[in-house]
């Protein structure tokens, strides 16, 4: 619902502050006042083109700013596109603007933040529709036509159902082109595959083998250097020389002189205990010496084999992974995917299968879905024809086409392949023949003016519980229709009013009388300039208001709009 407008700038308005509350809001005034700028204004709010010709003489920016209340109807579609650009910030509210500069730059906002003018759009169209001078028509877009369809049937259930099984068919078809695909390489794959799964295999990878490998090229490599410096290592500690004892003998020399020291003064045995574990500690280190010497050997054959496996293991890493552990995965992989290829054919022949019987299972639930809208189309055209009637297009006819169209790749429906969508196998579309002796046409193709927004009350009355869009906005509804019509639009458009907002500007006083908000729009001279003001009428004005409507004020007017109001009141009090 709208509750606040703010306008500057704008045409000939240069402020104006409007606070609407539920109901039907009606703007009267004379031809040219300014109440179709009004309407123009909601609709640059909702994404409309923003031409700078629109800013107010003198000025450089025009701005208007609207207040929602979110819908509880349409709350999750919005929370879920506000979401999405971290734009989300309370339950119940939404702030909506725009400016337009006359450099030719627009500025939309969505609760304060600059945002696109798509998203804005996108936005718009779950609050308000426009109707008569508009471009905002839900009911001119084909492809809304079976979403209001379904939720005047109460259908919305069996489509989501056909929506969930065309995305499982969907499924089902990706993968089988995918399969039909990759069968169109699967020769020179699988020969790849194999080669290399055999080279793989051949080399009979061990994991952590290269650490080894690259410490024994090094030893091999070194042989010679490595033996010599053991062998000077043992030399000092264990052989010795002719000029110089070894380590070992002149340590055991000062473990056996500490040993007769404590004997004699057993205090500093501490001394000899320490000495001896150095001599223990030696014979270990000339020990291991000894042994790394012995395993020392020079093998040039060795060395070239282990050389050739290091060369080996890089060219695999090349290939197939960065490891030895990535090379045994790719190759775990390959196999996977050989096996697959070898049993493609079974597997393409499972799919096809599935996919069949997910065209039939889907012609089924898509005739008993077109089963329930042809039924609830009747009752729509029927419906929607006596409220023609009631606004003086008694000869109007109203249906709703719901065409089936074959399609090789479409649902099974007996000997019938239909082309579907996910809303399942019906093309829906209102028609419209507004006067007797025309045929049906496309209501996105009947002439527009008051004809098109009687047609477009004649729907929104049948379809209120069906249409979500909380704010409905009626401009010229009265075009071409007298005072008597005027009382029953009146009537229809209050009847409108327990689930949804609506604002019209009328013409009519037998109109303007079922209004709970009466706004006179009036243009006022200020110093040189011209500007439009809006005032909220009180009661004791709008009898003032609908006299002067009906013509030149006197008693006799004055006594008209009394009854016409008194009328409304009572037609309002009975809920007709």
């Amino acid at each position: 619902m709208l509750s606040e407008l703010d306008i500057r700038n704008f045409a000939i308005i240069d402020e104006l502050h409007l606070r609407f509350r539920p109901g039907l809001i009606v703007f009267t005034g004379e031809t040219g006042a300014g109440k179709s700028i009004i309407v123009d204004a909601i609709e640059l709010l909702l994404g409309g083109r923003g031409d700078p010709a629109l800013i107010r003489a003198e000025e450089e920016t025009a701005t208007v700013e609207g207040e929602f209340r979110i819908p509880e109807a349409v709350r999750d579609e919005l929370r879920a596109i506000l979401e999405r650009e971290a734009l989300w910030d309370q339950e119940d509210f939404l702030i909506l603007g725009r400016e337009i500069r006359r450099q030719g730059k627009n500025v939309a906002r969505v609760n304060g933040r600059v945002t696109s003018l798509g998203l804005l759009r996108d936005i718009g169209q779950y609050l308000v529709d426009v109707h008569g001078q508009s471009e905002h028509l839900s009911l001119l877009r084909v492809r809304e036509h079976l979403y209001l369809l379904d939720r005047f049937a109460g259908t919305e259930a069996l489509r989501a159902d056909f929506a969930a099984a065309v995305e499982t068919l969907r499924e089902v078809r990706v993968e089988l082109e995918r399969l039909r695909q990759g069968e169109r390489d699967a020769a020179r794959r699988s020969d790849m595959l194999t080669f290399q799964l055999n080279e793989i295999t051949a080399a009979k990878l061990q994991p952590g083998e290269e650490e080894p490998l690259l410490e024994e090229r090094i030893r091999l490599a070194n042989a010679e250097q490595l033996a010599g410096w053991a062998d000077q290592a043992i030399q000092g500690l264990d052989e010795g020389a002719e000029e110089r004892a070894a380590a070992t003998d002149l340590l055991g020399e000062a473990v056996q002189s500490l040993g007769a020291l404590t004997r004699v003064d057993p205090s500093q045995s501490n001394l000899r205990d320490s000495a001896q574990a150095l001599l223990d500690e030696l014979s270990d280190l000339v020990h291991g010496l000894r042994r790394y010497r012995e395993s020392i050997e020079f093998n040039p054959r060795r060395l070239e084999q282990v050389e050739e496996r290091l060369e080996l293991l890089r060219l695999l890493k090349r290939k197939y992974g960065e490891t030895l552990a990535g090379i045994l995965q790719y190759a775990q992989s390959a196999q996977g995917e050989l096996e697959a290829i070898s049993h493609s054919d079974e597997r393409m022949a499972e799919l096809a299968a599935r996919e069949e019987t997910l065209l039939r299972d889907l012609g089924q639930k898509g005739e008993a879905l077109s089963r329930r809208r042809k039924q609830a189309a009747e009752t729509l055209a029927r419906a929607v024809e006596v409220e023609l009637s009631d606004l003086r297009m008694s000869g109007a006819r109203f249906q709703v086409e719901d065409l089936w169209e074959q399609n090789p790749e479409g649902v099974i429906l007996g000997d019938q392949r239909l082309a579907f969508d996910a809303t399942g196998i019906d093309r829906v579309e209102f028609l419209v023949a507004p006067n007797p002796g025309e045929g049906l046409k496309p209501l996105v193709k009947i002439a527009s003016g008051g004809e098109t927004s009687r047609l477009m009350l004649a729907l929104k009355s049948v379809l209120a519980r069906a249409d979500r869009t909380s704010t409905l906005i009626f401009d010229e509804i009265d075009q071409g229709i007298g005072g008597r019509v005027g009382s029953i639009v009146g009537k229809k458009l209050w009847r409108l009013t327990p689930d949804h907002q609506v604002l019209c500007v009328t013409h009519l006083p037998q109109l303007a009388g079922y209004g709970d908000q009466h706004y006179r729009v009036e243009k006022v001279a200020q110093g040189e300039r011209t500007v439009t003001r809006a005032h909220l009428l009180s009661p004791g004005e709008r009898v003032h208001e609908l006299a002067a409507m009906l013509g030149t004020l006197s008693e006799k007017t004055r006594e008209s709009a009394e009854e016409i109001l008194e009328m409304v009141q009572a037609d309002k009090a009975a809920g007709d």
